[in-house]
Formats: structure tokens, sequence, C-alpha cells
């Protein structure tokens, strides 16, 4: 459904350059949740104002449902334009409109009949939970409520694709969880292809299908989010399980270990110690439900350097788990 291939976007000004985008590759399925993770200044913003042309790239393909946008011109971007929605971080509601009319303004620019706008109005509103707050202006109502506002208002020419810049970021964490809920339930009822921008773990932890961490206008890592939590050395996977730090003691080996799927019920660490006759010292660990699937990290000491482990590792491995080895002179941390 999107396809980014090579984005680069510069800034100049002042005698300077600043590259906020970097020959950065994106592929969303059709229907999938993508997050794109980052701290402020990674070039998360920019990127995704680059997918609908907000901003225009200095280079590369933005092709959306297999059309390249940057190949478009007026009336033609226009239309195709229409079928991104765009959510924003600070819901940017017109004060001087109620909740119905805040939904409605885009389907008046589009031109939609009065009695077929009104029908469409109810149908968003009712979609989102704020039928009963038709008649209110943004001032009354609260932070998510004004955010649902911005959801309806963003579905209201039927996209195919929608776009969230760091749509639940101000909200509390019981608001941001609803919000979530929200977006994945109109993904899944409504097939549409989301790409939202994030800061936050949770975030991809609740909701995201694929993901992708980003600094410094490039992607350090993407993929499924199962795939880059089991890949050993995962930013991702460090990011939604911390674990605490430790030095490996003279004389042992220490590994961080991640299981997904059927490997969180499995007793690995008891059928290790019982198999090698080894004391296994458990450091840290942490189990969390990640887009539906148990996940967890472990951090295990283990006596003996790592070349007299080997047997040890390769069991954990075989028992379809990631492990990462942390010594400063390891040689093999796949």
């Amino acid at each position: 459904m999107i396809q980014i291939e090579k984005l680069r976007k510069v800034y100049r000004g002042r005698g300077r350059e600043v590259t906020a985008v970097d020959g950065v590759d994106l592929t969303v399925a059709e229907g999938e949740v993508f997050g794109v993770l980052g701290r402020s200044g990674a070039g998360k913003s920019t990127l995704l104002r680059c997918v609908n042309l907000l901003e225009r790239p200095d280079e590369g393909r933005v092709v959306i449902g297999g059309r390249d946008l940057l190949a478009l011109r007026g009336g033609e971007l226009r239309r195709a334009r229409q079928g991104i929605g765009m959510i924003h971080q600070h819901f940017g509601l017109l004060g001087s409109r109620t909740v119905a009319g805040n939904v409605a303004f885009p389907l008046e620019v589009m031109g939609v009949p009065r009695a077929e706008r009104a029908k469409r109005v109810a149908e968003l509103l009712e979609l989102v939970g704020l039928t009963e707050h038709a008649g209110a202006y943004p001032a009354r109502i609260s932070g998510g409520q004004k955010q649902r506002v911005g959801i309806a208002r963003a579905l209201a020419g039927r996209p195919r694709v929608l776009l969230s810049d760091e749509a639940t970021s101000s909200l509390d964490p019981e608001t941001t969880a609803s919000i979530l809920a929200l977006l994945r339930d109109l993904n899944r009822r409504l097939g549409l292809t989301v790409l939202l921008i994030t800061h936050e773990m949770d975030v991809v932890k609740r909701i995201c299908d694929s993901a992708a961490v980003m600094r410094d206008g490039r992607f350090t890592e993407s993929g499924p989010v199962p795939e880059l939590l089991a890949r050993p050395g995962s930013e991702l996977a460090r990011g939604l399980f911390p674990l605490p730090p430790a030095e490996p003691r003279d004389g042992s080996t220490l590994i961080e270990v991640t299981f997904t799927g059927g490997a969180t019920g499995e007793p690995f660490v008891s059928a290790l110690a019982r198999k090698y006759s080894v004391d296994v010292n458990i450091l840290g660990g942490a189990v969390e439900t990640v887009g539906g699937e148990r996940v967890g990290r472990l951090q295990l000491e283990l006596p003996g350097d790592p070349p007299q482990n080997a047997a040890q590792l390769a069991f954990l491995r075989e028992s379809g788990l990631a492990v990462e080895i942390k010594n400063p002179d390891r040689e093999d941390a796949r």
C-alpha cells in the first residue's frame, strides 16, 4: 500500500544544511499498522509529512496504492491526497466550530452536498463514540475526545491510508490506551493501512504489526515486530524490555535471551540447568504481551567463559530462543 524508496529531505538556510530524512526505504503492507519509533529530532515527522507531500522530498519515490505521488500535479494530486487521512498531535480543531462542524469541514472543502455531509458526519461520530457531543465546542471536551474528533475528521473522505503524527503524546496513559484501541479497531473494521510515528514504546507494544527505529534521519532497524524482538541486539527489544545494567564476572558468561510465542511457556532455564548440571543465575527479566503475543527477555549468567558454554548456548538457540552474549570479548553474539 505504501512504498517509500530512497527518500531524502534536506533543509537549507543560513548557510547550512540539515538532512532530516536520509535515504529511507519503507514498505507498509495493505491493512498493516506500521510504527516509526525515535526520539525528538530523529526525522520522524518530516518522513510522515513527505508521505502525503506536505513536505516535498528532494529525492526518492512515494508510492501509495500503486501511484507515485511525486509524479502527480494539480487536481490529480489533490484527489490522491484525499485518500490519505492525517491525525495531528495537537488536534488542530477549529474552536469556532462544533464537534460536528469540525468533522464536516473536510467534506465541505471536497464539495460534498449538505444532506450527504450530515449523514457522513453522523456515521463518523458514532464510529468514534462521540454522537452525544456533536453540538459541543472543542473548549468543552476532553483531550481524548478532541483526538477522537481529529480521527473522525481524518476519516471523512474514506481514506485507505491513515497517518498519525504522535497522536497520543499529549494524553494521559488511560486515554492513550483508549485511543490506541480505537485506532486498532478502525484498522481492522475499515481495512485501514496505518503509518504512525511515536516516541512511546507502549504504542508499538499495543498496536503495531511492524516497526522501524529511526535515528539521525535513517532507519537503524525495520521489520515485523516479532522478528525484531527475536533479533539479537535489537534496539526495539531493549526498549520494550529494559534490563538492569550488568557486567559479566570473571569466569562467567552473561547472556540476554529473548523468547516469543510458544517458547514463553517452556521452562528452558530449568531444562538447561538439569541437562548440563549448571547453576543459572537470573539477573533480570520481563514478560509482556506485544501485538497479542507473549514476548519476554531474560538476563542470565552462566558459570564459565563463552567457549566453555558453547553447548549450553546451542541448546538455547535450538529451543527457539534469540541469544546475545554480553561479554565484551565475545566472538559470537548471534
